[in-house]
């Protein structure tokens, strides 16, 4: 008998540090991505930079009509819709040090061959609609 019940005492407190465990990885992941892109969209309107990206689209044909692919996409089918949501999604495909790499590097610049190269690692981590996704949300905020 006295087994039983310590059987059924482990399972318990396995149980609880499972929910526990899982609670605290959705909130945390949540958090994290909240700040990062409060963080980031602060830095890009206060340095001026937004308004840079926004005429390095428009001098691009190429990358312009990238982003134009989001234009009349129906979000409601889309898996995220708000950059919080995307900010999310993308901390699940890579790791907080890729994406601190990934900030370091356009901060400093990156060359056109750079750039492919940080396209092909997304374009290899996303499906197809999270893609579309993005660039919806990226024609909604460089083209609003």
């Amino acid at each position: 008998m006295d087994r039983l019940k310590a059987i059924k005492i482990l399972l318990s407190v396995a149980v609880v540090i499972v929910v526990i465990g899982f609670g605290v990885y959705h909130l945390g992941t949540k958090f994290i991505a909240d700040e990062v892109m409060g963080q980031v969209a602060a830095e890009l309107e206060s340095s001026g930079q937004m308004e840079a990206i926004r005429q390095e689209v428009q001098k691009d044909p190429e990358l312009r009509a990238f982003i134009e692919e989001g234009k009349n996409v129906d979000t409601s089918k889309l898996p995220f819709k708000t950059k919080e949501e995307a900010t999310r999604a993308l901390l699940k495909k890579f790791d907080l040090s890729e994406i601190n790499d990934i900030q370091i590097q356009a901060r400093q610049g990156m060359t056109a061959s750079e750039q492919q190269a940080l396209f092909n690692k997304i374009e290899s981590r996303l499906t197809d609609e999270e893609m579309l996704a993005l660039k919806a949300l990226a024609y909604k905020e460089l083209f609003k």
